[in-house]
């Protein structure tokens, strides 16, 4: 039976908690574990939680071939067949390790994205704490088999998937042995429209399923990935560069280290602002409430003489009777001499 909340390396994730950012380093290693290990350094600066990578080969994912099936037309990527792509894009399985030391040296925690049965093995031999899965992966049902029997947290992505497509993949990976998975909402466009994000799918998500839910954003804002926290989302993964100038295959959508900064910001403060569910005076604004309006004698009255809406109005401060009596005051008579000025008090009303 699957929970409502995952643990990943000790940090809970799901309701109620701090929101799970991973900042995905992808392809802008530009081949160079230097730059790799900076990337992880500037995501422990700039606030993220956990850094991931992917772990594939251009043989794992393709085969090399240039015949049209394989060719990719539009886009960022427009003119490269799969495997080239792949093979320019790939970080070298044998850096997992010193990343992986990198990160925990810095307290953050290390993950990655397997794309075939090799890459789980070899993330399982390296003691990962949990497997995220690609969206274009969430219809590969043996492979989620070999995902789920793993027993790690699961992180799925569902771009591009229909709610069939999830529930046999959420499926596949409980019968198999998953015990603890989260859901992404993914559009899997790159960059991604902030017009094809369908926040509100988040909240369905999780109602649905009964599991943690995120948002892993391919667009080029950092308002769209601090709205979903407000529409519940308990993870966010983004991509992340030195600097977009780089000219990486992912660079073009990642965020530099002052936008994901800024974004954890937001995040936090959105966090805070949630709350919960309450009515009435916070504790800082008991002090406002003597600010709210009351019934004031606005005019010298004399003793005996009529209350009237000329001498008596609803105004600031909070020290006199509440509004809703006015309209039993007006007409009765004073009790006694009242200075203009003076908060109304039923002591003050003759009869």
């Amino acid at each position: 039976m699957l929970q409502t909340t995952i643990e990943v390396d000790g940090q809970v994730i799901g309701p109620g908690q701090p929101t799970f950012i991973v900042a995905e380093i992808s392809a802008n290693h530009l081949h160079s574990l230097e730059r790799c290990l900076e990337i992880i350094e500037a995501a422990k600066e700039a606030g993220a939680d956990a850094v991931k990578t992917q772990t594939y080969t251009a043989d794992t994912l393709t085969i090399d071939c240039s015949e049209p099936p394989f060719q990719i037309n539009d886009g960022a990527w427009g003119g490269k067949c799969l495997h080239e792509l792949y093979k320019e894009a790939f970080t070298p399985w044998e850096w997992h390790f010193e990343m992986q030391r990198k990160a925990n040296e810095l307290g953050l925690i290390f993950f990655s994205t397997p794309f075939d049965g090799t890459a789980v093995d070899y993330l399982m031999e390296m003691n990962v704490p949990a497997y995220k899965v690609a969206s274009f992966e969430c219809i590969d049902i043996g492979f989620l088999k070999k995902v789920g029997a793993t027993g790690k947290p699961v992180i799925l992505s569902t771009g591009m998937a229909t709610m069939a497509e999830i529930e046999e993949a959420v499926h596949t990976l409980i019968s198999a042995g998953c015990q603890e998975l989260a859901l992404l909402k993914c559009t899997s466009a790159y960059p991604a429209s902030p017009s094809e994000m369908d926040l509100r799918t988040i909240p369905h998500l999780a109602s649905t399923f009964s599991v943690p839910v995120g948002l892993s954003d391919h667009t080029l804002t950092t308002a769209v990935p601090i709205a979903s926290v407000a529409m519940g989302a308990n993870i966010i993964e983004k991509h992340f560069t030195l600097s977009r100038d780089d000219k990486g295959p992912d660079a073009f959508f990642s965020l530099e280290p002052n936008e994901f900064a800024e974004m954890v910001k937001a995040v936090r403060t959105v966090e805070q602002a949630l709350g919960g569910v309450r009515y009435g005076p916070t504790e800082r604004e008991r002090d406002s409430i003597i600010f709210r309006r009351s019934l004031f004698v606005v005019e010298d009255v004399a003793a005996g003489e009529v209350f009237t809406t000329e001498n008596v109005r609803s105004i600031r401060p909070g020290m006199g009777l509440h509004p809703r009596y006015l309209p039993h005051i007006i007409g009765r008579k004073a009790s006694k001499a009242i200075h203009r000025g003076t908060p109304v008090a039923w002591e003050l009303i003759g009869g």
